[in-house]
């Protein structure tokens, strides 16, 4: 499968690990834009305001972290007709997001089963990890979506 193509529920199985093809980088602007609009604590607005948070350092905000996560998913794992989120569990900031930090993901499905009560679609839960330049793991959750299936059960 190409990066452009899209999944549909009978493409998934429990193992399957997909990565991004590329990584977002926040820089100091858009982590303090992010913190303005949506979450203005002082450690995400900037080095001098950051210096007397409880982080002591300036970082991004975990959500934009997690917009971030979302749009890398988005483009590594194309759902057929969009996906359906049913929930996330487990997330869990890691270590800060740092100016300059570039962010990618890795997503690997732990379950795939039939929907119950949908015979036009499937679920499937996966693990996403965000990974920062170094590998080192900077968000996780786990997530289960209901895709759907190319010929309904």
């Amino acid at each position: 499968m190409t990066q452009q193509d899209v999944f549909w529920f009978e493409d998934m199985a429990a193992g399957q690990v997909l990565h991004s093809a590329r990584a977002i980088t926040l820089d100091r602007d858009a982590i303090i834009a992010f913190a303005r609009q949506y979450d203005p604590q002082p450690a995400h607005l900037g080095e001098e305001t950051a210096k007397d948070s409880q982080f002591g350092l300036f970082c991004a905000s975990g959500w934009q972290t997690g917009v971030t996560t979302m749009r890398l998913i988005f483009e590594t794992l194309r759902i057929a007709r969009g996906g359906m989120g049913a929930g996330i569990e487990q997330l869990r900031w890691l270590r800060p997001v740092r100016p300059g930090d570039a962010l990618r993901v890795k997503i690997e499905v732990l379950a795939a089963r039939p929907s119950r009560s949908r015979p036009d679609a499937g679920v499937v839960t996966y693990r996403c990890t965000t990974l920062n330049q170094e590998d080192a793991p900077v968000q996780e959750f786990t997530t289960t979506v209901l895709m759907p299936r190319r010929q309904p059960g």
